[in-house]
């Protein structure tokens, strides 16, 4: 990737981003990791190993089928690994990978920043939504000069 020089304070960021080949790798990724049941799953097994109906619990509301999707899905991306033990029944062990723990410290950074900014931002919500309702209320209401021109 090529980098983009910087200004002092700013970050390098890839310049070529808008590629249409690279832009569909990162979306690829950021679906993949940005998802809430990934995120969540990640989170769990960063303090250890887990079988799936401790997983399950950890979670709360997940189905055990949206549990097996995205545990397939963090497997296939090497994010998990999953080992069986040949007793009876099967014991199946779920936990990061050196990839997936390399997740981890992101994720416990946004996690941290959604926490800290989640005021603001609903403040933020709160104002734009307020602007919002103004404009449309304007544009409902037809100006006396508009009306004027009509007769």
């Amino acid at each position: 990737m090529t980098r983009k020089k910087t200004q002092e304070g700013t970050s390098a960021i890839p310049g070529n981003l808008h590629v249409a080949e690279d832009c569909r790798a990162v979306s690829e990724v950021l679906a993949r990791v940005g998802d809430k049941w990934t995120v969540l799953v990640v989170s769990t097994l960063g303090s250890g190993a887990k079988r799936f109906n401790e997983l399950r619990r950890a979670l709360g509301s997940i189905s055990q089928r949206m549990l097996t999707l995205t545990l397939r899905g963090l497997e296939r991306d090497g994010l998990i690994s999953r080992s069986v033990e040949p007793t009876i029944p099967p014991r199946v062990d779920y936990e990061l990978t050196p990839l997936g723990q390399t997740l981890l410290e992101p994720i416990i950074a946004l996690g941290a920043w959604a926490a800290a900014n989640r005021v603001a931002i609903q403040d933020a919500r709160g104002r734009f939504d307020e602007r919002s309702k103004r404009a449309s209320r304007r544009v409902a209401t037809p100006s006396a000069r508009n009306t004027s021109l009509r007769g």
